[in-house]
């Protein structure tokens, strides 16, 4: 099982604020736009590029993560996150937007997204 990136989220009403302050002063780019949700994405060169995400929810009514984490094996985070003691706060679910995924809380009370794409 493999982490393949990470991506903080921001809670905002307004995408418009973030898209004119993080593209207009840093150069970041529009990668992923769902209407409550956009990413923006560095144009620095890295590979995979660094990653910022701004949501008015997380998606399905959900609330807004702190992180999403994109994995290769959600199947085995699930089992390993079980075997702890620990129970999704929401999912797992395979969303329409092409993610499988479920959300858990870390031992800091941060809420996760672990997610892989369908």
């Amino acid at each position: 099982m493999g982490v393949k990136r990470i991506v903080a989220n921001v809670h905002t009403a307004d995408n418009a604020q973030a898209l004119a302050f993080y593209g207009g002063i840093l150069d970041m780019e529009v990668v992923m736009d769902h209407g409550w949700i956009v990413t923006l994405a560095g144009s620095g060169g890295g590979n995979p590029a660094p990653q910022l995400s701004f949501a008015a929810e997380g998606g399905n009514g959900t609330p807004v993560p702190d992180l999403s984490i994109e994995v290769d094996d959600l199947d085995e985070v699930l089992r390993r996150a079980a075997a702890a003691g620990l129970a999704p706060e929401y999912g797992p679910a395979a969303e329409p937007w092409g993610v499988r995924r479920f959300f858990i809380r870390d031992p800091f009370g941060r809420l996760l997204n672990i997610l892989q794409h369908l």
